[in-house]
């Protein structure tokens, strides 16, 4: 999730999260990101302090007392005051506005890494390996690098072998908000990943959805 409302430095910041394999849901002030975190779950979230009306400190706070522990970075002016105030609120981490795309990205790697997520370690099931860091995918000796969309569907397999996983939750996990969903994108992407790494890579559980192989 991304807690911004400025609406250029918004969209700078969804687009390189988005060339970066992030489904990315832009909210522009506080109270929506509030009741976003009721209803959705996500793997980091961006949030700017500097909100209109519920503040990026409040969003904070709100957060933390409904105990999630999800990986927060903040951003806000060059005032220190306002950085320990969000530090000492529960974010993970913080950055200075104005900020580099790539320090931005290296700080959300390490915050997710340093809250165990699975998704920033090497995940197998015994058959089939995939490495975050290259985006590469791995099936007996074969290696093949995958796009942003292959890896992102994936990955969101891969966390949970043995699970299946429909349609609409795959599609969340490729396509962030307000983003159209393009017809069939999912049995595309699939087809894509098994020409790549064989038909029984992943399973089809007719009406319900599609699965990974459980651990081997």
């Amino acid at each position: 999730m991304l807690v911004e409302d400025d609406r250029m430095i918004g969209e700078t910041i969804q687009g390189a999260l988005r060339d970066s394999i992030y489904a990315v849901d832009w909210v522009r002030d506080g109270k929506l990101a509030i009741l976003s975190f009721t209803t959705h779950v996500y793997d980091a979230v961006l949030l700017d302090l500097g909100l209109p009306g519920t503040d990026g400190v409040d969003v904070l706070h709100a957060v933390r007392r409904a105990q999630n522990p999800v990986p927060l970075i903040i951003t806000a002016r060059d005032s220190v005051e306002n950085r320990i105030r969000g530090l000492d609120a529960g974010a993970d981490d913080h950055l200075i506005k104005p900020f580099d795309m790539s320090e931005l990205l290296a700080r959300m790697r390490a915050v997710i890494r340093r809250r165990g997520e699975q998704a920033a370690t090497v995940l197998t099931n015994g058959i089939v390996t995939l490495d975050p860091a290259s985006r590469e995918a791995t099936i007996g000796e074969s290696s093949t690098r995958l796009s942003s969309r292959e890896f992102a569907l994936l990955q969101a397999l891969m966390i949970r072998p043995g699970a299946i996983l429909s349609r609409a939750e795959l599609e969340e996990r490729i396509y962030g908000w307000n983003k159209e969903v393009e017809s069939n994108a999912v049995e595309f992407i699939i087809h894509t990943l098994r020409k790549k790494l064989g038909a029984e890579s992943i399973k089809n559980v007719r009406g319900v959805g599609w699965m990974v192989a459980k651990r081997l």
